[in-house]
């Protein structure tokens, strides 16, 4: 884990603990030393946030939810029932999501251990998929929606809403940490290399993840800034990209949507 200090006048030392789940899942962890509370981003899986809860002597007030997938959610009720969390998530995902304590949608604002939270709507992987952008800490948890070097799968929502998704998470401040779902980054480097080989800030960053994986190390977070600068998915409407995989003139939409469509096959 690593310590975020806020922006705001008072100093609240923040605690940001990536945790591996499932086969390639991540939830984060985040922990106010001062009041000792608790969030949970996600919850894939209850074993692991428990022993990294139990390890650290942690209780767990609130957890987040980013969308309704299983590997997100399955272990919220045991999560509940052990610690009595509260549970957050989008309301449009209300039907299919654990009982929500909070529903919330794009534009709330919510109290996440004394932090503003706000609630952008990234639907594209699936219809109601939020991302929650902590400004005060310079985060945002994406979950599947902007991961490292690439994005969910569109299971529910067209390109379209997905690029707008990514629009409005590219265009927070540059500085921002990205705190993604899974641990895909190295696959997702191959394939951002086939569309732009001659990437020299991909390329490097490439050789980087390698090093990473080798040590046994999670490549996320990662920053936007970083994203903004490899990431396929995020660089779709500029020309040099367009130009590199044959689509010069076309949309920034039409280039995205070729961009995933090639990523599905890879």
């Amino acid at each position: 884990g690593h310590t975020i200090t806020s922006d705001c006048d008072i100093t609240m030392p923040l605690e940001l603990v990536t945790l591996p789940c499932l086969a390639d899942n991540y939830a984060y962890l985040l922990h106010n030393a001062e009041t000792g509370q608790t969030a949970l981003i996600d919850a894939p899986d209850a074993a692991p946030i428990r022993a990294a809860l139990a390890e650290r002597g942690w209780g767990l007030e609130l957890i987040l939810l980013t969308h309704h997938h299983p590997d997100h959610i399955d272990g919220v009720e045991p999560l509940r029932e052990a610690f009595g969390a509260k549970v957050v998530g989008a309301a449009a995902d209300a039907h299919r999501l654990p009982k929500l304590d909070l529903a919330v949608q794009d534009g709330d604002v919510i109290d996440v251990l004394g932090l503003k939270a706000h609630v952008i709507d990234v639907s594209g992987h699936t219809l109601g998929h939020i991302a929650l952008h902590l400004p005060e800490i310079g985060t945002v948890f994406t979950a599947d929606s902007l991961m490292a070097l690439g994005c969910g799968r569109l299971f529910e929502g067209t390109p379209d809403q997905m690029w707008q998704s990514l629009c409005k998470l590219r265009a927070l401040p540059a500085d921002t940490l990205v705190c993604s779902g899974h641990e895909y980054t190295a696959s997702n480097a191959r394939f951002a290399l086939t569309v732009e080989p001659g990437n020299a800030a991909l390329s490097a960053r490439t050789k980087d993840i390698a090093a990473k994986r080798a040590r046994g190390e999670a490549t996320v977070p990662s920053l936007l800034s970083e994203e903004i600068a490899t990431n396929p998915f995020l660089r779709a409407d500029l020309p040099e990209v367009k130009a590199a995989i044959g689509m010069a003139g076309a949309s920034d939409v039409a280039v995205f949507a070729e961009i995933r469509g090639r990523k599905d096959r890879f």
